[in-house]
């Protein structure tokens, strides 16, 4: 039988594990109004469904460093396949509001586990000068999965049951499962320190507040005492989890990693990109179906190619990457972002779609240029001890940077929407749509915002601090420092 090499047993795992999660966080969002029937309950509490997956995977996605070096990656990521499996089949046969919210949060324990801990098992598995294409692996389900959801989403609750919308996941997180405990080897440190109860705390309410302020934000407006007490609050318990995790020597979330400073520069720039193309992708749907009248499934294939394009680019770039360098892709990826923002203030209710498709594969190449670059760099001086803590940290980032693209894109399209429509005169036929559409390309603006400073940071990357993940290097030794080398597992499995 041929040999197949470990890397891509963990590869071919996480990958099924992060379909499952990926497709239900977007398969879910085409089933809400479908879900307040059934439930005869408003938009409130609909939005708990995902308010509380989010919390909870707020709470867990911090801790999962600490939890795969006490208890073994592998059994952590066991636990948190099982988890999100049971919590589907849960979800699926909820007859109650609250059940149904109940069953989302205990998704969000497994999915706050699953991401960081397969991905730094993923990491730990490639060599450094390999990480390009452990990148391109993520890249398959971080491309394939947002864009089926919606279109299978569609067609289960059209054609079958909302139920089928969370059942799906039970043969892939069986798969996932069966994957792990057959192939996957345990990785446990040998002292993964005590368990930090005040940054635990610290941790997940201040991730959680915040992310839950931004959403209240840009759902409510920013003019609300409650969304600013929320924001507050946030604040504090943040700033709290900073002094005391630089000051414990055993941290929850080890925060001295940021002052790697390709690691720091590389969580920055997850930042910018995933407030850029997030709150592209979050404005472009809602256009699409208000403006337009397309529905969920036809806006779901306009935004097909842009997916093909970025899973296209992903592989190309990771076979270049060792020869070119972090920083020259970076800077051409963030460019790419950024004419694509202002491409988007060309649109307009008569514009042909077939330039809104040609200008989506344009922004899947940005996207796709981008990807490969950012992960492989920033960690590209972790070592494989402090894998697990860097991966929470740079999971942590992302939810925030989601989180903040979709707020801020919503709070300028709420407020040019409101402002535009005071001075305009809505009795001329196509005011309406004229305002809406003006307050669409101003929305789009912040995408540029979040690309040139992108941009600016790229120059910080210096492609001899990734020296690691380069073709010219083919051995990389683990350094002894906390941020030096890596260490991989080349073994094989027949």
């Amino acid at each position: 039988m041929r040999r197949l090499e470990y890397k891509w047993l963990v590869g071919i795992t996480f990958v099924l594990g992060l379909i499952m999660q990926i497709l239900d966080m977007t398969v879910l969002n085409v089933a809400l109004a479908t879900l307040g029937r059934e439930f005869h309950v408003g938009e409130g509490a609909l939005q708990w469904v995902l308010t509380g997956y989010m919390i909870s995977l707020a709470v867990f996605v911090p801790s999962s460093g600490w939890i795969a070096d006490r208890f073994g990656s592998k059994r952590t990521f066991e636990l948190a396949i099982v988890l999100f499996t049971l919590a589907s089949v849960l979800c699926g046969l909820a007859t109650e509001m609250w059940m149904l919210i109940g069953a989302r949060i205990l998704q969000g324990v497994g999915g706050g586990m699953l991401v960081p801990v397969g991905q730094a098992m993923l990491f730990r598995a490639f060599p450094a000068n390999e990480r390009a294409k452990a990148s391109a692996v993520l890249s398959i389900p971080i491309t394939i999965a947002p864009t089926l959801g919606p279109l299978l989403g569609g067609v289960l609750v059209q054609y079958a049951s909302w139920r089928w919308i969370f059942f799906i996941n039970v043969p892939v997180g069986a798969v996932a499962l069966l994957f792990t405990v057959l192939f996957l080897k345990e990785e446990q440190r040998d002292r993964p320190g005590r368990f930090d109860l005040p940054g635990f705390v610290l941790a997940g309410a201040g991730l959680a507040t915040l992310l839950v302020a931004l959403d209240q934000g840009a759902q409510l407006g920013w003019g609300r005492p409650s969304v600013w007490g929320v924001l507050l609050a946030a604040v504090l318990l943040i700033g709290g989890l900073v002094v005391r995790e630089l000051r414990t020597p055993e941290p929850m979330l080890d925060l001295r990693l940021l002052g790697d400073r390709l690691f720091g520069t590389g969580n920055a720039l997850l930042i910018c990109s995933t407030g850029a193309i997030f709150g592209t992708l979050f404005l472009l749907p809602l256009f699409l179906q208000n403006l337009r009248g397309y529905t969920p499934l036809e806006s779901g294939l306009v935004l097909m190619p842009q997916a093909l394009s970025m899973l296209v680019a992903t592989q190309v770039v990771s076979r270049v990457y060792g020869r070119v360098g972090p920083r020259r892709l970076l800077l051409v990826g963030f460019g790419v972002l950024i004419s694509v923002g202002f491409a988007l203030q060309l649109l307009d209710t008569g514009t042909p779609v077939w330039f809104l498709v040609v200008l989506l594969m344009w922004l899947g190449l940005g996207m796709g240029l981008l990807m490969t670059p950012l992960q492989t760099a920033a960690f590209a001086r972790i070592s494989g001890p402090a894998m697990g803590h860097a991966s929470s940290l740079f999971n942590a980032s992302r939810q925030v940077a989601t989180a903040l693209g979709t707020a801020v894109c919503a709070t300028i399209f709420v407020a040019l929407s409101t402002a535009y429509a005071s001075t305009a005169d809505m009795g001329v036929a196509g005011a309406a749509q004229q305002v809406q559409m003006a307050a669409y390309r101003g929305a789009f603006l912040a995408s540029i915002g979040f690309g040139i400073a992108g941009l600016l940071l790229s120059l910080r990357v210096r492609d001899s601090d990734a020296a690691a993940t380069l073709d010219h290097v083919r051995k990389p030794r683990a350094r002894p420092g906390k941020h030096g080398g890596d260490h991989a597992d080349t073994s094989t499995v027949r």
